[in-house]
């Protein structure tokens, strides 16, 4: 296609230190941002014992957790099972607001927003 190259062609005449600092960035990232794969393995938690928590087949588990798009129902079965609690929120320059209402037993039409300064 017209217009498309690797990214490392893009990459080829940063400097040391934008090359250093894209790293540094990815690196961030990586770490903040866990798949639900890397969470379990970090907590020792293996898809068989996930199976057996939630009532699925390991196999059905093994794809859940390497999907890339669950539904928030999913997400919130998976980290109850693993003792946690799952919360959205979305971040503003001024803000950030937790989003509720998006299951059916969490919805409060009114009370779902709590508006959180930054």
């Amino acid at each position: 296609m017209s217009g498309h190259r690797p990214f490392s062609d893009l990459m080829k005449d940063w400097s040391p230190e934008r090359r250093a600092h894209s790293e540094a960035s990815k690196i961030k990232l990586t770490n903040r941002w866990a798949s639900f794969e890397r969470l379990c393995h970090g907590m020792g938690i293996g898809s068989e014992e996930m199976a057996r928590l939630i009532d699925l087949e390991q196999s059905a588990i093994s794809r859940l957790l390497r999907s890339p798009d669950m539904k928030v129902s999913t997400l919130r079965e998976l980290s109850a099972a693993m003792g946690g609690e799952m919360h959205i929120t979305a971040t503003f320059s001024d803000r950030s607001v937790e989003i509720g209402g998006l299951a059916a037993a969490d919805h409060q039409p009114d009370a779902a927003i709590c508006f959180n300064p930054l």
